[in-house]
């Protein structure tokens, strides 16, 4: 598959890692340029590129950048994606630590995922937003395997959900269909399931136990 991620930090830069060594085409992109990728790519044999150049001709686009920079993504960035490309955000919404007050989500009751939508222009399927990095290297397991972890899933786009499932279960973990994008605050920070490193059912109980008021923590 061709991917293209936005964004070389630690989920991003963890992701360019496992993609590559899967045999994916993946081509790489952050806010300071490709000149600064240099060494990711040395490492793992993405293409790195501009933002602009990102999704061009992927049928996958990561976007795995601070919320409060998503505004600032180039117009037009997925007009030469490839047809019924899906886009997988990573984002959480962190006021008080890094993103300052967002007044659609705090006033507006829009999840990130849904905030981000609609600045970028094309549904996104929402997914590794609470997982640890280092965990995408370390705990990937067989299929079938009793101590594999579970990651959940949201998104409204059946057919999207599906290739990004897909993809995560060749990573080495399975998924748990968290409903659609306005049921992802079930997995934003500080939910039962933020952070859980757990299988199936335990993921499946903890989405349901989650609280819609979002914890004091993680508002303005």
């Amino acid at each position: 598959m061709k991917i293209g991620i936005i964004g070389a930090g630690n989920i991003g830069g963890n992701l360019t890692r496992r993609l590559t060594a899967l045999g994916h085409d993946v081509s790489v992109a952050n806010s300071r340029g490709p000149q600064t990728l240099t060494a990711l790519a040395e490492e793992t044999g993405a293409t790195p590129v501009t933002v602009a150049e990102a999704a061009r001709g992927a049928e996958l686009v990561v976007v795995t950048i601070p919320l409060k920079n998503v505004p600032d993504l180039p117009s037009g960035l997925f007009d030469e994606a490839a047809e019924g490309f899906a886009v997988l955000d990573t984002g959480n919404y962190y006021p008080q630590q890094r993103d300052g007050r967002i007044d659609a989500i705090e006033d507006g009751g829009l999840t990130e995922s849904r905030w981000t939508e609609q600045h970028i222009g094309h549904p996104v399927i929402k997914a590794f937003n609470g997982t640890y990095a280092q965990d995408i290297l370390d705990k990937p397991l067989p299929k079938g395997d009793p101590r594999r972890m579970a990651l959940p899933v949201a998104g409204d786009d059946e057919v999207a959900k599906k290739t990004v499932r897909d993809l995560i279960d060749e990573l080495g973990f399975d998924t748990v269909d968290a409903g659609g994008i306005d049921e992802s605050w079930r997995q934003q920070p500080d939910t039962p399931v933020y952070g859980l490193r757990a299988g199936v059912a335990e993921v499946a109980k903890a989405l349901a136990a989650a609280s819609p008021e979002r914890p004091e923590a993680f508002r303005a």
